[in-house]
Formats: C-alpha cells, sequence, structure tokens
C-alpha cells in the first residue's frame, strides 16, 4: 500500500470508528445486546478487524473474548456452557475471537471431537442460536476466507517476526496441510449453520485494509442509530456477502 492510499485507509477508517462510538452510544442508552462472532482459517485476520473495531469504543461495555483449551471441567460440561458466561447483557458489545464454531472447524479437523460430537453440534446450534436471538441478542456471524498462499505468506511472517511470536501455536502448523480438511469442514459449517435468524457473512480478506473497512461498514450498516451516516456504509460484495448456499461454490475460496 503507497503512502496515498495508506491515508486515505485512516481516514476511511476514523469516519466509521466516530460511527462505531454513534453506535455504541445509542445501544448503551436503549440497553441493547450485540454479539459478533468471528470465524476463519488461521492468518485470517481475525485479531485485525476485532482491534480496528474496537479500538475507540467504551472498555466498560466492549469484550473481546477468546477463549483458551477447555478445561477438565468444561470438557466434561455441557458444551455450550462455558460461552454462554461470556454473552452480552444489557448495554454490552461482545465479540468473540473464534467461538463454538471450533467444534464444527479447528476441533473436528484436527481430531480433537468425535463425528458423533460434531454431528451433534451441527444439529444444537440452530436451536441454540435461535435462543439467544430470540432473548433479544442482536448475534453477526463472520467467517473470513483467505487464498492457501495467503495463509502460507502470513504464516511465514508470523514464525519470522520476533513480535508476532505469540501468535505461533501447534496448530498454526498444521493449517496448510489441512487445507482441504479445513474447506470441506468450512462449507459444511456454513451450509447446515446458515439460518434465517443467524445466518453467515463471508469475507475475502486477502486485503487486510479492505477486510477490515469492509466489516467494520456491514456491521453499522445492520443496525439503526441517530446521526447515521449511512453515505459512507456502502460494501464491496466482492469483499462482503451474505452466504448463499446456491452459489458457495463459487465464491467461496477453494
Amino acid at each position: 500500500m503507497d503512502a496515498d492510499a495508506r491515508a486515505a485507509y485512516r481516514r476511511e477508517l476514523r469516519q466509521l470508528r466516530i460511527e462505531l462510538v454513534k453506535l455504541q452510544r445509542h445501544f448503551i442508552g436503549h440497553g441493547d445486546k450485540i454479539l459478533v462472532l468471528f470465524e476463519g482459517r488461521d492468518a485470517a485476520g481475525k485479531d485485525g478487524v476485532i482491534k480496528r473495531i474496537v479500538r475507540h469504543l467504551s472498555p466498560r461495555e466492549t469484550r473481546v473474548v477468546a477463549l483458551g483449551k477447555p478445561s477438565d471441567r468444561e470438557r466434561s460440561s455441557w458444551y455450550f456452557q462455558r460461552y454462554v458466561t461470556h454473552l452480552p447483557a444489557q448495554g454490552e458489545f461482545v465479540l468473540f475471537n473464534r467461538s463454538w464454531y471450533n467444534r464444527a472447524g479447528v476441533e473436528r479437523v484436527m481430531g480433537f471431537c468425535s463425528e458423533t460430537e460434531c454431528e451433534e453440534f451441527m444439529r444444537t446450534v440452530p436451536d441454540f442460536e435461535r435462543m439467544l436471538v430470540r432473548s433479544g441478542i442482536r448475534l453477526l456471524k463472520y467467517y473470513l476466507d483467505i487464498r492457501e498462499k495467503t495463509q502460507r505468506a502470513r504464516l511465514r511472517r508470523r514464525r519470522e517476526d520476533p513480535l508476532r511470536q505469540w501468535k505461533v501455536s501447534p496448530i498454526d502448523r498444521e493449517a496448510l496441510a489441512r487445507w482441504d480438511a479445513y474447506s470441506r469442514a468450512r462449507d459444511e459449517m456454513l451450509r447446515r449453520t446458515h439460518t434465517r435468524l443467524a445466518p453467515w457473512t463471508v469475507v475475502h480478506a486477502d486485503d487486510k485494509p479492505l477486510a477490515r473497512l469492509n466489516v467494520i461498514r456491514d456491521l453499522l450498516d445492520r443496525f439503526d442509530y441517530g446521526e447515521k451516516a449511512t453515505g459512507a456504509l456502502e460494501t464491496d460484495p466482492g469483499v462482503i456477502f451474505r452466504y448463499d448456499p446456491e452459489s458457495a461454490a463459487d465464491r467461496l475460496v477453494p
């Protein structure tokens, strides 16, 4: 990105962050409960998108949830139980950096759960999310998709950059080796868990700045709030789009 493009990106990001502050002020005042899930390939840019969203929001009413490996007790509990405690209360904005969909992705591909457990998840998660939405939670689900060569380059930079060492994990080393398995798991997850009340939005995230701007525009466009700058919220359908089972084969990264 050259200097002019970088400056334009920063200007637009600033304007969108102003809109996010307006949105938060609105839903705090109205007691809304906002929950956003970010899923996607390893190195797809979930951290970066979330950081750009929350940078200027109220830390008291904003929470980012990134759960680690479950404890023995959590593994023996109802699968959704460890996530329920982190759901938003009135006036809160909660963003999950990976969520209960770990079961349909990482856990399934890496063999951390059985096929029976995965099937039970696929069968019950639409009902679980339906309960959340009917309880008053505004639920948004984003899947960040990248090409194999993009993932390869980003994982290599992680390993080589001493400031990114905290991001390196054994799971990353398996991501490329199991690319096709992750693709199959993604396809089935989206197909079986995309519902009218809790639809999936797919983001082509090879270009990080474009992905970040389009996710924020899309998020803002989903809500009504005072002094909304609607003219600044048009998204690029080549970057972000609502998942459609009939066209998924043509629009998802193979």
